[in-house]
């Protein structure tokens, strides 16, 4: 399985960018998709996470700014993110739950991150 993230950058304050994030492989289903991220000399943290009935879930600091949705067809999740701040600066990682098998078990995998930088 491959996870390939992309949509990072540079961007301003009030900007915006859109990160995906594409699952590839013998893949039978994809449950949770998710985004997290890392600050410099913080814990990575939840940002946002969808299931595969859509219900979403999002951090505090970032609802109402930021959409996770979905294309169960591409097996790819994307993170729209509205509004940026300086404190949105992280490396960002997605998150997947993968089943190899039908009624199999679960598994996680981490993309590779990908870089935020929002700055004047």
């Amino acid at each position: 399985v491959q996870l390939q993230a992309s949509g990072g950058g540079l961007v301003r304050p009030g900007g915006s960018l859109r990160l995906s994030c594409a699952a590839s492989g013998n893949i039978f289903s994809i449950s949770v998709m998710a985004w997290y991220r890392q600050a410099p000399g913080k814990q990575r943290e939840l940002v946002a996470a969808i299931t595969g009935g859509g219900s979403t879930n999002y951090a505090a600091s970032v609802k109402g700014r930021f959409t996770i949705s979905r294309d169960n067809a591409k097996n790819t999740v994307y993170l729209q993110m509205n509004s940026l701040k300086p404190e949105d600066t992280a490396v960002y990682y997605c998150n997947v739950d993968i089943a190899f098998t039908e009624g199999g078990n679960d598994y996680r995998y981490w993309g590779q991150g990908t870089q935020v930088t929002v700055s004047s």
